[in-house]
């Protein structure tokens, strides 16, 4: 699965992880692609070097989801 984490913040401060198949995946200006991944884990590691507060989507990636 490829996943994106969202340029924006949400108003937690948290950047969120998608995959490429959510409903919710900011458009493509909004996003950085981290890559392919089998589960959400790895595609949350990569997206916390670039935000910090990387956390996945409540939608697309539960598992991955922590606040």
């Amino acid at each position: 699965m490829r996943y994106y984490v969202n340029k924006n913040a949400q108003s937690n401060g948290d950047h969120e992880v998608h995959t490429a198949t959510c409903s919710w995946l900011p458009h493509e200006g909004n996003r950085i692609y981290l890559g392919d991944f089998t589960s959400c884990g790895p595609a949350k590691a990569e997206a916390k070097k670039y935000y910090r507060t990387a956390d996945g989507c409540a939608h697309c990636c539960p598992a991955c989801h922590t606040r």
